[in-house]
């Protein structure tokens, strides 16, 4: 997949079917516009699949992917050419010249996808219609994709933060159509596991992504292919202290050294919120408690894999 940044980065290239959108969850919504975008159709075997989005989101909201896996999940989805641009760059721009000099003619989109509540231009003053008619004049197809449905309600970014903020997991994974996760880097912690028994990975949560419930969690970690059940706290870690919020995860069935490298993790289910113990050791016991629970949960529902396969996220999980 080719990753263009900049709007002077575009060259001409070949025309392409285009999806549109914020996507900063690539929920079940999110990925029904993308699938429309890169199905085959009669004629869309000449037209690249491609996606136009925001590295970060306009209304300056928390993403629920981080832009690595958004990368991953795209090319996974057949997405070849992966607009990805600060929107900075547009902000100023008139709905016309948007779409006209930009979609149409930088970008050679032949086809636009994209959600019902779908606003463009200068001041969000487009809609789907104004697209439609700009559409219509330059002979570029339009497809609009109508939202998906949990629960009578529509599938959001709003409510998967909703619902990770307040620890249910299991409502997140089935918006989201997969684990909620991340993947981020393995960095130092104060070694404090170790010397209790309970070597832990440490991941710093991004400035810009939604923050899980402070909390200890049931977890899948994936590492060199492979999937591990772990206990996983995501906060400040009051016994021991941290001075920023980290994702700490003890896998009682791994050892090795991870530092330096990106380690996928998803979270399962919300096991007890944080806690400050009396002792190191009453914090030993208590994660040796929760590590149990953990591979219980793990067990009922088995690794994702990453992609676009999901669990079983029943309604009881």
């Amino acid at each position: 997949m080719k990753l263009i940044t900049k709007l002077d980065q575009i060259a001409a290239t070949a025309p392409c079917s285009l999806a549109l959108g914020t996507f900063d969850g690539l929920h079940r919504g999110h990925m029904a516009v993308i699938h429309a975008a890169a199905a085959p159709g009669p004629g869309l075997e000449y037209w690249e699949p491609a996606v136009f989005t925001f590295e970060s989101s306009p209304s300056g909201v928390c993403s629920v992917v981080t832009p690595r896996d958004k990368e991953r999940l795209l090319e996974t989805a057949g997405i070849r050419r992966l607009y990805s641009m600060r929107f900075s760059e547009v902000r100023e721009m008139e709905a016309r010249t948007f779409a006209e000099e930009v979609l149409f003619r930088k970008c050679r989109a032949k086809r636009l996808c994209c959600g019902e509540d779908f606003r463009f231009g200068r001041g969000a003053a487009g809609d789907v219609s104004l697209l439609q008619r700009f559409c219509l004049e330059n002979g570029v197809e339009l497809f609009v994709v109508p939202p998906v449905l949990e629960d009578g309600e529509k599938v959001s970014s709003t409510r998967i933060r909703a619902a990770v903020e307040a620890a249910d997991i299991p409502l997140a994974n089935r918006l989201l159509g997969r684990p909620f996760g991340f993947s981020l880097e393995v960095i130092h912690g104060n070694h404090i596991g170790t010397g209790l028994g309970t070597p832990t990975i440490n991941q710093a949560i991004p400035d810009n992504f939604v923050l899980p419930k402070f909390g200890v969690y049931a977890s899948w970690v994936r590492v060199g292919g492979k999937y591990f059940a772990g206990v996983t706290n995501i906060g400040l870690k009051p016994t021991v202290g941290s001075d920023r919020v980290l994702s700490e995860t003890w896998m009682p069935d791994f050892s090795g050294d991870l530092y330096g490298k990106r380690v996928r993790l998803f979270l399962l289910r919300f096991l007890r919120p944080e806690k400050k113990f009396g002792s190191l050791q009453e914090l030993k016991e208590e994660i040796s408690k929760n590590a149990r629970q953990a591979k219980e949960i793990a067990r009922a529902c088995p690794p994702p894999g990453f992609g676009l396969e999901t669990c079983n996220f029943s309604r009881q999980s």
